[in-house]
């Protein structure tokens, strides 16, 4: 008996699927149709399924999520959570933990990160591949096992295939497949040990303590500092003149002008500053022993990579808030205002009963009133009225 080609199954599926969220869309209410600019109104089962099949899967919506569409039944809040917990454990969530790393932490920006090719010789595309696989990998694995939020800061894992490995220099990784390796060293543990982060946060030849301390600020803890005033003066860069990283933001500080934003930052960078521009592990600077001790804006005295991220995470909330507004960010496809505050801190406490687990925050995003509903602009009526009249006229 003749039968069509796979290839020409999977064609007819996705045209089919297409056509039923298209006619979805134009089923949209009456009072919606007919309501002015600026009204609130929710969403149909068929757009919901899009946004979430776009924010977890950056995909269009499988057939199982649009049949329940279809059928009016996403809305029901125990079916909308099964979905949510059936499409996370799916392996195109893959895609939810990879995309939002590159927006959240500026991961894509690593593909033109280009350092000094004279004092770094061997960073090249391979491991420059490796070191935004890296983090990809470990937010992946967070999304797919259902972890705590807090492991993106204190996993004792990570994945690593041989270039990354020697890159570290950690023994026993063989080939270029990546693998699942236990973190023996602290300082490697989470974000803030990875390389694709540490190499971001620094110039093409050296580290900068002020960009990895507003990295941490603005990205980690969710508190940014303010923008700099004009005309700044340079680092002290003087030909033959040897001074440490310290002295010379120690020199900078001094600046009245400089020194209130230095005070936030730098302590943070400076504890990081173990870590070369490419992420690789040291000791020394310039001849001169590395003293990453420091005492951060609110007193609080910390010792190199591994007291920061201790101080971080004696503060979990303020990390887990920041990722939350990012999470909504990433989910909504818009900045977050002043009147999404009180669901991101609604989603906070809720996941706190869970441990900040990834599901409690995607859950909490998807049940969300701004994740729900939809304000009318007057460019939905515009192209309202068009649809009608173009139906009339035919």
């Amino acid at each position: 008996m003749w039968s069509l080609p796979v290839w020409s199954v999977s064609i007819r599926r996705a045209v089919e699927k297409a056509v039923r969220l298209t006619r979805g869309f134009n089923r949209r209410s009456r009072s919606c149709l007919y309501a002015a600019p600026g009204t609130i109104y929710r969403i149909s089962d068929l757009e919901l399924a899009s946004r979430l099949s776009f924010f977890i899967w950056s995909s269009i919506p499988d057939d199982q999520l649009l049949d329940l569409a279809v059928q009016g039944k996403l809305k029901n809040p125990a079916v909308l959570e099964q979905q949510v917990r059936r499409m996370l454990a799916d392996q195109r969530a893959r895609a939810l933990g990879s995309n939002f790393a590159g927006q959240w932490l500026y991961l894509r920006n690593i593909r033109s990160h280009r350092p000094d090719e004279d004092i770094f010789p061997d960073f090249d595309d391979n491991l420059r591949q490796g070191l935004a696989r890296e983090t990809e990998m470990l937010f992946e694995s967070i999304v797919l096992e259902d972890r705590t939020a807090l492991d993106l800061l204190n996993a004792d894992y990570t994945f690593l295939n041989e270039r990354l490995a020697k890159h570290y220099k950690i023994p026993n990784v063989y080939g270029d497949q990546f693998r699942r390796v236990t973190v023996t060293d602290e300082y490697r543990k989470g974000l803030l040990g990875q390389g694709s982060i540490l190499a971001l946060t620094s110039y093409a030849n050296r580290t900068s303590p002020v960009n990895r301390g507003k990295y941490v600020l603005t990205n980690i803890l969710g508190t940014p500092p303010p923008a700099p005033p004009d005309n700044v003066p340079p680092l002290d860069e003087t030909p033959g003149k040897v001074l440490s990283m310290r002295d010379r933001m120690e020199q900078h500080r001094k600046n009245p002008a400089c020194s209130g934003c230095h005070k936030l930052m730098d302590p943070i960078g400076l504890a990081l500053e173990n870590f070369d521009a490419i992420g690789r592990w040291r000791s020394s600077d310039g001849g001169a022993k590395i003293d990453s001790s420091d005492t951060l804006f609110d007193g609080t005295r910390v010792e190199g990579p591994v007291g920061l991220r201790q101080a971080v995470l004696k503060r979990p909330e303020q990390f887990v808030r920041t990722m939350t507004e990012m999470l909504l960010t990433y989910g909504l496809g818009r900045g977050i205002e002043y009147y999404d505050m009180p669901v991101v801190r609604s989603i906070l406490r809720d996941s706190a009963r869970t441990n900040y687990k990834f599901s409690s925050l995607v859950l909490g995003i998807v049940k969300s009133g701004p994740f729900q509903m939809k304000v009318k602009t007057s460019e939905d009526t515009e192209k309202e009225t068009n649809k009608v009249a173009g139906r009339n006229d035919n």
